[in-house]
């Protein structure tokens, strides 16, 4: 640390006791002692510090090296405030996957099937359909539609339905399997993916990224597209486990709507 941050081991030394003593870092988990054999062949007890050291000491040294750190690490954690993340583009392209990189997709692919991602994710696309019209009231009842389908998909229930099934406030956390904190909050429970089990979970968020990133692909193309297109994309790309049971969810869902919005729904459902 002393050649990395270019100062002495006296300051290195001190800085780490500090950190120690002000319950910055807990020592028991960031030191560890071995055994090094030295040049005059006996063997001496060696103090071994994690990253979390090395990251506390950048802080605190008082050297060139240590502003050049401050200032990089500043400059990630700017990112990371405004945009809710940073990379590190080269390391991952370096390391070639991994256990890393397929830890990134999965974060990646849960955030894209979020509620509000997804909405905002269905708008964008709808926005792209030649029958565009921002005035009708038809999106929300789009989003309805093809958030249930690729929920029915994946584990043969719509959204209200996973919802009205395993809400359960004799089970533990409301029977919730997702949710951030020490207690689901409200809004946490009526949101139907955060009812569903991890392998329901993963095969959802797979379906969500593969419809989305087709439809970045037929963006980039400029292949014209109706709303109805969209739907009969997804229908292509999902198998519906009870074909009985997803009409009777649609007609219910009908009689839910207004009148004048009924028309164009059906013909989207028609697609199908």
């Amino acid at each position: 640390m002393a050649e990395l941050f270019q100062t002495t081991k006296r300051n290195i030394s001190l800085h780490i006791n500090n950190a120690f003593k002000e319950g910055e870092i807990e020592p028991n988990s960031a030191v560890k002692e071995y055994l090094t054999t030295a040049a005059d062949g006996k063997s001496y007890s060696t103090k071994h510090y994690n990253l979390d050291v090395i990251i506390s000491v950048g802080y605190r040294v008082k050297s060139l090296r240590g502003t050049q750190f401050r200032r990089w690490a500043l400059e990630v954690l700017r990112e990371y405030l405004v945009k809710g993340f940073s990379m590190n583009d080269d390391l991952l392209k370096k390391a070639g996957g991994g256990n890393y990189w397929r830890e990134l997709l999965e974060r990646i692919r849960d955030i894209r099937s979020s509620e509000k991602v997804f909405y905002r994710q269905v708008l964008d696309l709808y926005a792209t359909s030649v029958d565009y019209d921002p005035r009708t009231p038809e999106s929300l009842e789009f989003f309805k539609i093809v958030q249930n389908k690729i929920h029915f998909a994946a584990h043969g229930h719509t959204a209200a339905e996973v919802i009205t099934q395993r809400a359960n406030a004799e089970l533990p956390f409301m029977g919730l399997t997702v949710f951030s904190g020490e207690q689901p909050t409200k809004g946490e429970v009526g949101i139907a993916k955060n009812y569903l089990t991890e392998e329901e979970l993963a095969t959802l968020n797979r379906m969500v990224s593969a419809f989305f990133d087709l439809a970045e692909l037929r963006a980039m193309q400029h292949r014209p597209m109706y709303m109805w297109d969209w739907v009969a994309e997804l229908d292509k790309r999902t198998i519906l486990r009870d074909m009985s049971k997803w009409e009777k969810w649609t007609t219910g869902f009908l009689r839910t709507l207004p009148f004048h919005a009924r028309e164009s729904v059906v013909h989207l459902l028609s697609a199908w």
